[in-house]
């Protein structure tokens, strides 16, 4: 078989998505932690640097003290004119530029009130590195500030490319797993095409074997069963022929014989009365088994011209109540309701007669003598159900009971030859219907005819 694309299917995307998330993840992860780790090492240089420059300025203010208001003032515009901006803190707060004058954290002041040099940052814009600390030979604390804009500057770049670089992964991972699950999943695909093929029949459907993975171990398998369940398939299929060619070469071998022994048995019946007592019993079973018989071999005339497809349709309008009224009319306990919209079809009479006295007869021999039969229509079939108030089926056999031959209690014996289900339902599906059944034990057994409006229409032989 020719092998084609994979649909997209739920394995397929699931084995997508996981190939694009671990990418992903492993991706970010990786991004993530290079841009955090060169940030902090950007903020970790900047920082030195304004350190190492803070403890110059401290030393260069020291210079200055006393800090008087000339020294201040001196002081301050010193390191403006300098380039740098500078927080003096003594007894009051002055700036050298009220623009970056930012007011020290709690932590900062109590690292530099203990003597140390501490920093702190701030957010948003400008972007403020402070670092401060006590000048020496006076409680007066200088607090330096930075601006470190052009730090965060050179990081968007860094930042975007970060993002894009991820973006590009997860793209190539998707366009990446999507053609591994393609590949991984293309023997499941032609696996799954094949078990198709041979479920609709077509059992020559084999899969190429390629390599010797697991998927090719899987393919010989695969058809090692199909040529089995071919095999299996062929061989039944003959023995339903030969059973077909059997039953057929049996009713026609019986046929001349049987019309004989009726012949013989009808003059037989009209003389009984003439027998003597012990003989006239023996009689009356003579002539009812050779009725049995006659009716036997009818059926099995009639089942192989059915398994042959030789049984062709005459149809015409059917006035179903009147049949059905018809049909039961000598049919003891038998009850007919008929709904007020049932018209006319257009079907075979034959064989929808066929049909009806099959199921009234099962329903009388086996329905305890009381029997219901419902006709009513629907918007597009003609529904007959024949109900019975017998014994009931059992759920082992309801599925048999349309099987030729097959009784319910075998060791039961009756007039039936066991083939009026059997041939109900082939009639029924001849005809575009279908015939079903439902029963319980010990409230009895409904048999349902549905049968389009127009059966049989498009097939009219008459």
């Amino acid at each position: 078989m020719a092998a084609g694309g994979v649909a997209p299917g739920r394995l397929r995307r699931r084995l997508v998505v996981a190939f694009v998330l671990v990418a992903g993840l492993s991706a970010g992860a990786l991004a993530g932690g290079s841009y955090l780790m060169l940030r902090q090492a950007r903020f970790d240089g900047s920082l030195q640097r304004a350190a190492a420059d803070a403890r110059y300025q401290l030393l260069v203010a020291a210079q200055f003290l006393p800090l008087t208001e000339t020294r201040r003032t001196d002081l301050l515009a010193g390191f403006e004119e300098s380039g740098r901006h500078v927080l003096l803190v003594a007894g009051g707060s002055w700036a050298s530029d009220p623009r970056y004058a930012p007011v020290p954290g709690r932590d900062l002041r109590a690292a530099v009130a203990a003597g140390q040099l501490g920093f702190q940052r701030t957010s948003g814009r400008p972007r403020l590195l402070v670092v401060g600390g006590r000048i020496p030979g006076s409680t007066a604390e200088l607090y330096v500030v930075t601006v470190e804009d052009d730090v965060v500057d050179a990081l968007a770049p860094l930042r975007t490319a970060s993002v894009v670089g991820w973006v590009v992964v997860v793209l190539v991972a998707a366009a990446v797993g999507n053609a591994l699950a393609r590949r991984t999943l293309e023997p499941v695909g032609r696996a799954s095409r094949a078990a198709r093929a041979v479920a609709e029949g077509l059992l020559g459907t084999r899969l190429p074997v390629r390599g010797r993975d697991e998927f090719s171990a899987w393919a010989v398998s695969f058809n090692e069963m199909a040529e089995a369940l071919e095999a299996k398939i062929e061989a039944l299929s003959r023995a339903q022929a030969r059973e077909r060619r059997f039953t057929a070469d049996v009713a026609h071998e019986l046929r001349t014989p049987v019309t004989a022994l009726v012949a013989a048995a009808s003059l037989l019946a009209d003389g009984i009365d003439a027998l003597p007592a012990d003989a006239r019993r023996a009689a009356e079973l003579l002539v009812a088994d050779v009725v049995r018989l006659r009716r036997l071999v009818e059926d099995l005339m009639e089942i192989s011209r059915l398994d042959a497809g030789r049984e062709a349709l005459a149809t015409r309008p059917v006035d179903v109540a009147a049949l059905v009224r018809r049909i039961t009319a000598d049919a003891p306990g038998a009850r007919v309701t008929v709904a007020d919209d049932v018209s006319p079809v257009v079907t075979d009479p034959r064989r929808l007669e066929r049909i009806l006295t099959n199921l009234v007869t099962n329903g009388v021999e086996h329905g305890g003598g009381r029997l219901v039969v419902a006709v009513r229509r629907t918007d597009t079939a003609l529904v007959v159900d024949v109900a019975d108030r017998g014994p009931g089926i059992p759920a082992a056999h309801l599925a048999h009971v349309f099987d030729r031959f097959h009784k319910v209690d075998p060791a039961r014996t009756g007039p039936g030859s066991g083939l009026g289900l059997a041939i109900a339902r082939e009639n029924a599906g001849l005809l575009g219907g279908h015939l079903d059944v439902t029963s319980e034990v010990g409230r009895g057994t409904r048999f349902r005819l549905t049968l389009p409006l127009d059966a049989g229409g498009d097939r009219c032989d008459a």
